[in-house]
């Protein structure tokens, strides 16, 4: 068999993959689909030669196939940021072959985007906690709509603020409604307390998982962090020190100012589009929560309020400065230990 260098690009698909083989001058030995097993690619592949590098592009299924060929081949296996191979793709057209021929190039020449390759335990915390984003964005759906059709009758003599336990049991009791209406009220009713339940249920089994987990822990120890923000934190990033700075961080959780500049002309245009939208709402709750009850965070937005800033750019710069100082934290607590 020839042991000549080889970089391997995988174009992944649920039941099949294409494989692609380039030598270290990027001539193409094989590009070609094959079954959607790590056994039957290994196969393929190292009939051309040693595999130096291969690389896949990050989706749904790819890191586990991933996992399984640095576990099982040995391999050096990359994921890729599919956004910026698309970017990078000069030609108009796509289709598997291209796709995978572009990530054994790209893996070769050393410029593939990668992303982070998570563990098994961050992977299936990362199932737990988006289920419970899930649920919460129904019981949200649950009460807007309850909340429309109490505006469609110009329902408005409720005797008690909204969703609290005396409005539910109102509502309940309430027969100013139609029979159609009054079927969908229960209807929406019943819905929104089976969320409630199994709320409590996926919260309870995150807490269990996450019982031994010292880098949740350090995070619950932590003013203005809660359990719900520890999880998200914890199964968004994963391991903090896989950044160097804590800009890069903050960056990563979409809380840095892009530059819109051109020219002569300097300026931002808001917060970056990068990151889970969800980790970015819930660093900004916290930064008011810290705004709020930290005298150390209270006198830095007092500070930019004077200096002219408005309340919405005080919470995002908090929130900003905040998880930089978390990854110094984290960072060098882990290098104590």
């Amino acid at each position: 068999m020839d042991r000549i260098p080889v970089f391997v690009g995988l174009d992944y698909h649920q039941n099949l993959v294409q494989v692609c083989v380039e030598d270290a001058k990027g001539q193409v030995l094989l590009n070609q689909p094959c079954d959607n097993d790590w056994l039957a690619i290994r196969t393929l592949a190292e009939t051309h030669g040693r595999v130096v590098r291969a690389s896949i592009e990050a989706c749904c299924g790819a890191a586990n196939l991933a996992e399984e060929l640095v576990e099982k081949t040995g391999w050096n296996v990359d994921l890729a940021h599919p956004g910026y191979v698309a970017r990078m793709r000069l030609n108009p057209d796509k289709h598997d072959w291209g796709d995978a021929r572009m990530l054994a190039d790209l893996e070769r020449v050393g410029y593939l985007p990668r992303v982070w390759l998570a563990p098994a335990y961050i992977r299936e915390l990362r199932r737990l906690v988006r289920y419970r984003q899930q649920l919460v964005a129904e019981r949200k759906n649950a009460k807007l709509r309850i909340g429309a059709l109490l505006r469609d009758h110009r329902i408005r003599n409720a005797p008690a603020r909204r969703w609290t336990r005396r409005w539910l049991w109102w509502l309940q009791e309430y027969e100013g409604l139609p029979d159609a209406s009054r079927w969908i009220m229960e209807c929406y009713l019943a819905r929104l307390q089976g969320i409630g339940q199994e709320l409590k249920l996926v919260e309870k089994r995150i807490a269990a998982f996450t019982e031994e987990d010292p880098v949740v822990q350090r995070l619950l120890e932590l003013p203005g962090v809660g359990p719900v923000t520890a999880w998200l934190l914890r199964s968004e990033i994963g391991r903090f020190d896989r950044f160097q700075t804590g800009k890069q961080l903050s960056r990563f959780c979409g809380l840095t100012p892009r530059n819109a500049s051109s020219g002569q002309r300097q300026a931002d245009a808001g917060l970056i589009k990068a990151g889970n939208p969800h980790l970015r709402a819930v660093l900004i709750q916290a930064a008011h929560r810290l705004i709020n009850h930290d005298a150390r965070w209270n006198a830095f937005g007092q500070r930019l309020q004077s200096a002219g800033k408005p309340y919405s750019v005080v919470v995002a710069a908090v929130a900003n400065r905040w998880i930089r100082w978390l990854f110094h934290q984290m960072v060098s607590q882990r290098s104590a230990a």
